[in-house]
């Protein structure tokens, strides 16, 4: 009998923090949007890493599927974000360049200045955003490459990596979010993200990745070193692998503080498959990394 009330009042109790979360979570979302739509963007992603700071903070006692939904609109409220920035970036304004002096006879005409260059290693095209929005910092279509970036080009840029073969990625630095896109046979090492890292349709890839947030869906054989404020979430993928994450590159701790990541939390262990409903039995979709296997030497 003792045993049966405790566990009505703990049930009682995760209910009603539940309930308080739900409220507290669609007050801040809406607060967001608000924010967003009156192009106050500074404090709508405030705001918006408040919100992902609420929901990590909340995953021990919340269903997966209000874990996921959680997820779905902190990721959607991102997007949105950077959707915002890019169109409310001032544009270029056009004006006429003075004519230049007529070049005295016989000497050679000087060439006109090139503009600046978009930040990418060399060889490499900047990969597109989705759905045809605004270009994205990153990498796309490159075969067996050492592509790199630093903090310069990283700071606070959502960060795509698409369709790329047997290629090393060193990103060191601080982007805003990661995603990384069908890619096969490559090695994607990455500087702390501020909020969420999405891995999607790869296969035989290693992956050193900080961040608040973690989602890989159908994805297969990848080995993931990972530091993580939430639990990390898998969806159609197998043979996934995890470790803590222990990649280091000078000016890293800099770039710990800029993304604002505890990195007293990490829950590299605390996996959530989708796929596997079953509570008694753990998920044959992932695993750990046994310590005389893990990497300690990256270079």
């Amino acid at each position: 009998v003792e045993r049966q009330r405790q566990k009505k009042e703990a049930q009682v109790v995760k209910e009603e923090q539940s309930e308080f979360f739900l409220a507290a979570f669609a007050r801040d979302r809406e607060a967001v949007e608000a924010l967003l739509a009156a192009g106050a963007l500074e404090e709508a992603a405030t705001r918006l890493q408040a919100l992902q700071k609420l929901l990590t903070g909340s995953v021990r006692f919340l269903a997966p599927y209000e874990v996921r939904q959680g997820q779905e609109t902190v990721a959607r409220l991102q997007g949105d974000l950077a959707a915002r920035r890019q169109e409310l970036q001032p544009k270029k304004k056009f004006a006429f360049r003075a004519l230049k002096k007529e070049a005295a006879p016989g000497s050679a005409a000087r060439p006109a200045e090139p503009d600046p260059p978009v930040p990418a290693a060399p060889g490499s095209d900047l990969a597109e955003g989705e759905s045809g929005g605004p270009p994205l910092c990153g990498f796309s279509g490159a075969q067996d490459k050492e592509l790199e970036l630093g903090p310069a080009e990283l700071l606070q840029q959502d960060v795509l990596l698409s369709e790329l073969r047997g290629c090393r990625v060193r990103l060191r630095g601080n982007p805003n979010t990661l995603r990384v896109r069908d890619c096969r046979g490559c090695t994607v090492l990455c500087g702390p993200v501020s909020t969420s890292v999405l891995v999607d349709g790869c296969s035989d890839c290693l992956l050193a990745l900080a961040c608040q947030q973690l989602r890989t869906h159908r994805t297969r054989d990848c080995r993931v070193y990972v530091q993580v404020t939430s639990r990390a979430v898998i969806e159609a993928c197998s043979e996934v692998s995890f470790a803590p994450y222990s990649w280091s590159y000078p000016g890293i701790e800099r770039d710990f503080e800029s993304s604002g990541l505890d990195r007293n939390i990490n829950n590299w262990n605390l996996v959530d498959d989708f796929d596997w409903l079953a509570t008694d039995k753990p998920s044959p979709n992932w695993s750990l990394i046994p310590d005389q296997e893990r990497i300690t030497c990256w270079d």
